[in-house]
Formats: structure tokens, C-alpha cells, sequence
């Protein structure tokens, strides 16, 4: 663990600095981020197109349906299993990177494999307590159901990290999720809701510029909801399926730099809770090393990591 106190996002975070360090290591591994995401978000594009998901749109029927829903259901899981694996790829990299520069993206895809399949077993955990959690919102209304929802993706966003650095052990991983997502709660919970309504205008705005070349304009769409079912027309214009994944590589390495942030808030703030008294001992990190300062002013411009 102690590789990681040099970590650069290792640190107690504020909101001030959470954004402040997501938007400088965003730039400063933007070539490598920005490539590696366009890359696999390429591929799942290419790989959902090679299904007729369309066909759903002009089934009337409620059986037929659900027929033909039970015979997407191996594409589906195929690309989630990929999504799965990019994630893991892309979380290796902000973790590892920083702290040695041989875990280069591409020893991060290998390297990464040991943590798949314990991530994989967690997610469907996951899924089934997101589930309950969910229906048990819905007995406070729409309130419940949101908490329900920034609760779970809270736990979620510290599972990968936690595999990482704290070993690979799922039982482990699942109560350090539910340990660091309580310690710091309602911060924790805030972080998670912003962080979420910034991908989504992120997201929607990137979406109506991608459609502009197709659609006469995003605003076209908005004004007139029957212009949008010409929208399926295109999405599998090589074009366009170009065009989502340079959309979807700008933010979607966000993910990987906010959970890591999340994650050595949690572990910054255990530090310092359980010893206080290290500013002078040598070769231990200072208390007042692991308070929140600007990511630049850890990483002079002499002393970048290579990517």
C-alpha cells in the first residue's frame, strides 16, 4: 500500500479538489485515455450493431417480444462482459500508471485480467442488492429510489480500486465497499450525485452534437419528437458509430479517475484517523501530506510521469 501514498490522487479530498484533480490528471493522461477509450468504446459499437436491436421497434405483440428480447440476451451479456473488460482496463491504468510508468496501457490489459473475473461475481452481487435496494426506495417514492440508486453506484465506483490495490479477495472487496462508502457518508453521496449530473450534461450535450450532421440539428429532435425515429436510420452509419466513440472517449475515462479519487479519499482518511501522530517520523507520510492540494502542485511540469 505504501506505493501508493506517491500516488498523485491519493489524498483527503474536497469538493474543491476532487474537481480540481479530476480535470489536471485528465489532461495530463488525456492522449493515452482519450485513445484507449475511443478504441473499446469502437469496438462495443461495432459489436452492438452486429445485432438487430431494431427490430424491437416495429414488434407490436407483448409475447413476440419478449421472445425476441430472450434471443438478445447473449449479445447483451457478451457486451457487457466487454464493457466490463474495458473498465477494468481503464481503472488498472489510473491506478498503476502514476506510481511506475512500465503499467503502460497495454501491461494494463493484461495485467488487469487477474481482477475480471473477482469485479464480474461482485457486479452480479451487485445487481441483485442494487435490486432490493431500489425496491425499498420505492417505498419513500422517487426520493428513496434515487438515495436507493447514489448508494449503490457509490459502493460500485469503490469495488475495482479497492480489488486493486487491496488484493483480489471478493469478500474482502465487499466490506471494504460498504466500510468506505459509510466513512465519510453523506460527502461520499454528494460526490457521487455530482459527479453523475456531470457525465449526464456531458453526455447529452456530446450526443446532440453527434446527431447534428444526421438530424438538420439537436433542437430539431427536441421540438418535433416524431423527427427522432429517423434516428435509427443512421446508427449504423460508419460515420456515426466513428463519431459516438470519439463522444464517448471524451468522458468516459472520468469514471476510472473519479472512483480512484473515491477510493484514496477513503483510504487517506483511515490513515490519518488511525495515525495521527507520524509528521516526524522519516520515511512515513506526514498527516498534513494527505490534506487536499491543488494536483499541479504535487506534478511540476519537470517531473511528469511519460505516459
Amino acid at each position: 500500500m505504501d506505493q501508493f501514498n506517491r500516488h498523485p490522487l491519493y489524498r483527503v479530498h474536497t469538493i474543491e479538489s476532487i474537481m480540481s484533480s479530476l480535470w489536471d490528471f485528465y489532461k495530463k493522461k488525456f492522449v493515452v485515455l482519450f485513445i484507449s477509450s475511443f478504441v473499446l468504446s469502437l469496438a462495443l459499437q461495432y459489436l452492438s450493431m452486429a445485432f438487430n436491436f431494431n427490430e424491437l421497434q416495429t414488434i407490436t405483440d407483448p409475447k413476440e417480444m419478449l421472445e425476441k428480447i430472450k434471443g438478445f440476451m447473449l449479445p447483451i451479456v457478451a457486451i457487457s462482459l466487454v464493457s466490463l473488460l474495458c473498465t477494468t482496463i481503464l481503472h488498472f491504468y489510473v491506478i498503476y500508471n502514476p506510481v511506475d510508468n512500465s503499467n503502460t496501457i497495454f501491461v494494463s490489459f493484461y495485467k488487469s485480467l487477474k481482477y475480471f473475473i473477482p469485479y464480474l461475481i461482485i457486479m452480479v452481487l451487485l445487481a441483485f442488492f442494487g435490486s432490493i435496494a431500489m425496491l425499498l426506495g420505492l417505498l419513500v417514492f422517487i426520493v428513496g429510489v434515487f438515495f436507493a440508486l447514489l448508494y449503490v453506484l457509490t459502493i460500485y465506483l469503490l469495488i475495482l480500486p479497492i480489488l486493486m490495490v487491496e488484493g483480489t479477495s471478493i469478500g474482502n472487496a465487499i466490506v471494504r465497499a460498504f466500510t468506505l462508502t459509510h466513512r465519510g457518508f453523506w460527502s461520499n453521496i454528494g460526490w457521487v450525485a455530482i459527479f453523475i449530473i456531470i457525465i449526464m450534461v456531458i453526455s447529452v450535450v456530446l450526443a446532440g452534437l453527434i446527431l447534428l450532421p444526421f438530424s438538420g440539428g439537436f433542437l430539431k429532435i427536441l421540438s418535433n419528437p416524431s423527427e427522432a425515429s429517423n434516428v435509427v436510420d443512421f446508427m449504423s452509419n460508419p460515420f456515426y458509430l466513428i463519431l459516438a466513440a470519439l463522444s464517448n472517449a471524451l468522458y468516459l475515462p472520468l469514471l476510472p479517475i473519479f472512483a480512484t479519487i473515491l477510493y484514496f479519499n477513503g483510504k487517506a482518511r483511515e490513515e490519518v484517523a488511525d495515525s495521527p501522530s507520524v509528521a516526524n517520523e522519516p520515511g512515513k507520510t506526514r498527516v498534513e501530506d494527505l490534506y487536499s492540494k491543488p494536483y499541479s502542485e504535487d506534478n511540476p511540469e519537470g517531473s511528469e510521469n511519460k505516459h
